[in-house]
């Protein structure tokens, strides 16, 4: 896991206290990192244009062309001058060694160039961003090449949510540490490949005190059995409520059973034809975990009282997602002891409208993703949710977990089935409920790269557990 932080300014000054570093030295670690980038992917002597803003982080910009001239052809763009002290001081710098400086005015092209680095304002933007500016990233955004962000494309602010629109890079090189705003749905499309720059000491002498992660690849562990002795019960008994439209419960109950679960067996509410592997049953009692909500519908009269009781008084684990959500019962849900909630934006908006009494639309929740989940798990620590989404977060007990592994591919109907499926199966072979999210969330982002990225299919998906277990037991 890498440690995620809301700013790093913080960060910095600790630099200059403790350690006795100034900008200056960030600032040419900065952009030699940048550089080291654009010396590796492009050839020298080609053309690299510049755009930086008028404070430090467009210092940083500077002082890339800076490094990069004479090995390349440089060209700076200052649309709003040089303003900060360190952005004056490396323009001297940069006009000393040679480098070119064009103006622009709003409506004309950029020349085109190999890379174009986008320095013109880096995290923490609280404002939008002016008519001018905006024609700016629109004509940085049109010309070909290598895109380069410096800290965070411009147009973000510190929520992740563009001001109105946002420069689209290939790479972002964020200085210092991860920031959450380049983990936001929006920043997706934004922030291509994002690469942490070190500023002249050690990323464990950098970094503060977080509460927010980014989960690795390497995090997976999947449920890979090791005791010969055991039987189909020692690995849990998974029930899942299979409602109004069985789809959604079928493919819960087929993913947790090919994730381990010794036995599922099927609420079938709906009397659905069930595939062979799957148990039928009519009580939620007597199971490791639970699964409801997945296609549920009007369903949920039959087994309203009986889930209260089950999972809230009983604390048997249970995954709860879907339809569940429109629902007033999830006020007792979210209080129980070994729950957890996956809902998207439009779910979420309508638990928070039971459980706090506000309205919220789908867009006011992609807009305060981190902040509603942070919320979220002050008010509810013992509870786990995971907020589906291109970036999944997963929040308990004040932390916040980043998923970013996820793919378009899984941009289907059934994948989040998938999901509770998953999360269930882990739920019932006795996992804590975070790291039951945790592996879930991972196992459903390594096996969703698909390609071709719009032919995935749950069922598919559920195949491709198969290769990410034997990859992992190898």
């Amino acid at each position: 896991m890498v440690p995620v932080f809301k700013e790093v300014g913080s960060l910095d000054r600790k630099c200059y206290d403790q350690y006795q570093l100034t900008e200056d030295i960030l600032m040419e670690h900065a952009g030699y990192e940048m550089a080291l980038e654009i010396y590796r992917r492009i050839p020298k002597g080609s053309r690299v244009v510049i755009c930086s803003g008028p404070g430090n982080n467009g210092a940083d910009g500077i002082t890339l062309g800076r490094i990069l001239e004479g090995d390349y052809e440089t060209y700076l763009y200052l649309p709003l001058g040089a303003k900060s002290p360190m952005a004056k001081l490396q323009l001297e710098r940069y006009r000393k060694i040679g480098g070119r400086i064009l103006e622009w005015k709003k409506g004309e092209r950029l020349i085109s160039g190999a890379v174009i680095v986008d320095a013109l304002f880096g995290s923490g933007l609280k404002r939008e961003l002016s008519e001018e500016l905006i024609c700016l990233v629109k004509a940085m955004n049109r010309v070909e090449g290598f895109k380069l962000a410096c800290d965070v494309p411009t147009g973000l602010d510190d929520r992740g949510v563009p001001r109105p629109i946002g420069f689209k890079a290939d790479m972002t090189i964020t200085m210092g540490g991860a920031k959450i705003s380049l983990y936001s749905d929006f920043a997706k499309d934004l922030v291509g490949e994002v690469k942490v720059a070190n500023l002249g000491v050690a990323f464990s002498k950098y970094r503060g005190q977080t509460d927010y992660y980014l989960l690795e690849e390497s995090d997976f562990t999947p449920p890979i059995r090791t005791r010969q002795n055991s039987h189909k019960r020692s690995y849990g008994h998974l029930g899942v409520v299979v409602g109004e439209k069985p789809g959604a419960g079928i493919i819960s109950a087929l993913a947790g059973f090919n994730f381990g679960a010794g036995l599922v067996t099927a609420i079938n509410l709906g009397r659905a034809q069930l595939p062979y592997e799957i148990m039928e049953g009519e009580k939620l009692e007597g199971f490791s975990a639970l699964a409801v909500g997945m296609g549920l519908g009007g369903k949920m009269g039959v087994i309203e009282k009986e889930l209260v009781k089950v999972v809230v008084e009983d604390g048997t684990p249970a995954v709860i997602d879907a339809d569940l959500f429109h629902n007033s019962i999830i006020g007792e849900l979210v209080k129980a002891p070994r729950v957890v909630l996956t809902p998207h934006p439009k779910e979420f908006a309508g638990m928070v409208f039971h459980i706090w009494g506000e309205k919220l639309t789908s867009r006011e929740v992609q807009e305060n993703r981190f902040q509603l989940v942070e919320r979220f798990t002050r008010e509810y620590p013992q509870s786990v949710l995971l907020l589906k989404g291109a970036n999944r977060l997963i929040g308990y007990n004040g932390k916040i977990y980043i998923d970013p592994l996820g793919d378009v591919a899984l941009a289907k109907g059934g994948s989040g089935d998938v999901l509770a499926g998953l999360i269930g199966a882990l739920l019932a072979q006795g996992y804590h409920p975070l790291k039951a999210t945790l592996t879930g969330s991972l196992a459903l982002s390594l096996a969703g790269r698909y390609r071709p990225n719009y032919g995935l299919t749950p069922m598919k998906l559920i195949k491709r557990l198969d290769g990410l277990v034997e990859k992992e037991a190898k």
